[in-house]
């Protein structure tokens, strides 16, 4: 059985021991939490001590930054790649897996004017592989691993699907870095989502999930017994992590995540 994991903002409490209850009680395995820039993940480090010693399973941390790698201003991108680097340093501390990231998000989309970015595909590939080996060597020495989020067209220009993050991964060499899938992307994305798992298993380090809408599984079409099912064939034993928007009673949605996943193949 798939291991489930909930985003910190989901859950009802104020500290993340009163989160962790909610969590537990509703079928969770983990909390997954977000990093703001600025250093403010660094920020919490004794928050984090703290709530691992009381038996917070905390593996990942997704960013909520305003500018990632993939900025197109160089001290953006340096300022990225280090809250990155602390971020990785922090989730290590911690004894978690890891950290989520797309290329960028916001930034720029060919599908709105004025069409065309500012930088070639080749200069995009340059800047993006620059900023993934420096992140990536940082990960394998902290024993932590990063993930590349691939996100759709209109979120982002550079890395919509796991084809694109695979062969940035594939160039950099190194097994610090993984593709970090989130099944809202993929569905508008990929042709096949199923199919995309299957076709690049050896790279799939972690997987967030909400429906097609961007609600909480089981609120819109995706087909979740496929999508499962792939995961299922290559053997993923990482989390399945809750990162969406809740429709109706928010706490009622949070609690039927677990479920749901586990009726659907989880």
């Amino acid at each position: 059985m798939l291991k489930t994991a909930v985003q910190e903002q989901l859950l009802p409490g104020d500290t993340l021991q009163a989160k962790w209850d909610v969590a537990r009680a509703a079928g969770y395995d983990a909390i997954e939490l977000r990093a703001k820039g600025d250093f403010h993940f660094a920020s919490r480090l004794d928050e984090l001590r703290q709530a691992r010693k009381d038996g917070v399973v905390m593996p990942t941390v997704c960013v909520d930054m305003l500018h990632f790698l993939g900025a197109f201003d160089e001290d953006l991108r340096r300022d990225a790649v280090a809250q990155l680097k602390s971020q990785l340093t922090v989730i290590a501390e911690i004894g978690g897996l890891g950290a989520q990231t797309p290329a960028s998000y916001g930034m720029f989309s060919r599908r709105l004017p004025p069409f065309e970015p500012p930088r070639t595909e080749e200069e995009d590939r340059e800047v993006l592989l620059a900023g993934l080996a420096e992140l990536g060597e940082h990960a394998r020495k902290e024993g932590v691993t990063l993930f590349l989020e691939p996100l759709n067209r209109y979120e982002d220009h550079m890395v919509n699907r796991l084809e694109q993050a695979g062969e940035l991964i594939r160039a950099t060499g190194l097994d610090s870095l993984r593709i970090g899938i989130d099944s809202y992307h993929m569905n508008i994305e990929e042709t096949d989502p199923a199919a995309a798992i299957l076709a690049h298993a050896e790279l799939i380090g972690h997987a967030q999930v909400s429906d097609s809408n961007r609600f909480q599984p089981g609120a819109g079409h995706l087909d979740w017994p496929a999508w499962l099912g792939a995961l299922h064939t290559i053997g993923y034993d990482g989390y399945l992590a809750a990162e969406c928007r809740l429709t109706g009673e928010p706490l009622e949605a949070v609690r039927s995540i677990p479920a749901f996943l586990r009726g659907s193949g989880a």
